[in-house]
């Protein structure tokens, strides 16, 4: 069994110094080397950093691009691959992962820490150690392994800024990843998109710059998908469609979706071609965007974004 361990950053491989945690060459290699040595791993593992590597708080699309190219060059050399990651943008790479990775036919596991290795009581090596476990198992996808738990990586958000367990993730029918007959990496490019959202009596303005500048909008609706029905937000909605660019709207609560047609104060959104996101994440419904607007023509990217790619939707 050979593991490559994609290594792209984040709080796992960081050191204590006067200005506070920071990176540290040879941490993570460490603490591999420790686990062989006792045997808690049997599987030849193999490490790949990027470099720089990435600081989770100022991850950007070109960086998933960057961990699916590593992937891609050696999918024919590694029966499984783990990634460490810092844990703020997880989720967002771990939806990237799954939907560029199309036919993707063996396991991408993600995985991090809420305190450094070189920290005592850390939970980073039980999260390397059942990571590396969960790539032996050669279960299909793209997923997250987290304080014992194996989650699905298009379905999950970041839960909680300190806790251990930092993760949770939406329930669903369909494992996360892209059927395909072999490996096709789709990358991302740097479209401008906003995630806006609504609160009571807030100014809309935002909303109409961003209908008229961005290539795309995630809106965070209430509940099961309503909206202030204002002539401030038609008039942004209606740019929007006369600009041609995709909207696609998600819930602000954490479980659920929306429902577009449960309620007349949602009707507004439906007659202005606001994609129905579901009960995709915040995440999911960002880097999906994203990918549409990277690969897609307009006239397809409505298709691409109410389809079902990877397990984004429970359904």
């Amino acid at each position: 069994m050979k593991i490559l361990v994609i290594h792209a950053g984040g709080t796992i491989s960081m050191v204590r110094t006067p200005e506070g945690f920071a990176p540290r060459k040879g941490v993570l290699e460490e603490e591999l080397a420790r686990l062989a040595a006792t045997g808690e791993i049997s599987a030849e593992v193999d490490v790949h950093a990027l470099d720089p590597l990435i600081d989770s708080a100022y991850s950007v699309p070109d960086d998933w691009n960057r961990m699916t190219a590593v992937i891609d060059a050696h999918y024919s050399d590694y029966d499984a691959f783990v990634v460490t990651h810092g844990t703020d943008t997880l989720a967002y790479s771990a939806a990237a992962l799954c939907f560029a990775l199309e036919g993707l036919n063996k396991p991408v596991i993600l995985t991090g820490s809420m305190l450094p290795l070189s920290e005592e009581g850390n939970d980073g090596s039980r999260n390397l150690k059942d990571a590396l476990d969960m790539a032996c198992s050669m279960l299909r996808g793209v997923w997250v392994q987290f304080a014992g738990r194996l989650l699905p990586g298009p379905r999950v958000w970041k839960t909680h800024s300190r806790s251990l367990e930092a993760f949770s993730a939406a329930p669903s029918e369909r494992p996360p990843f892209r059927p395909g007959d072999r490996l096709i990496r789709h990358t991302y490019g740097a479209p401008s998109i906003s995630i806006l959202p609504f609160a009571p009596g807030a100014s809309l303005d935002v909303f109409t710059y961003a209908m008229e500048v961005c290539d795309g909008v995630v809106i965070r609706c209430y509940g099961s998908g309503t909206a202030p029905n204002t002539d401030r937000l038609i008039s942004a909605l209606t740019k929007a469609q006369e600009r041609n660019i995709p909207v696609v709207a998600v819930s602000q609560c954490a479980e659920g979706g929306i429902a577009f047609g449960r309620y007349a104060s949602d009707q507004l959104l439906l007659q202005r071609g606001v994609v129905d996101g579901r009960d995709m994440t915040v995440e999911a419904a960002y880097v999906k965007l994203a990918l549409a607007l990277s690969m897609a023509s307009p006239d397809s990217r409505g298709t691409i974004l109410q389809t079902g790619l990877c397990g984004e939707f429970m359904y």
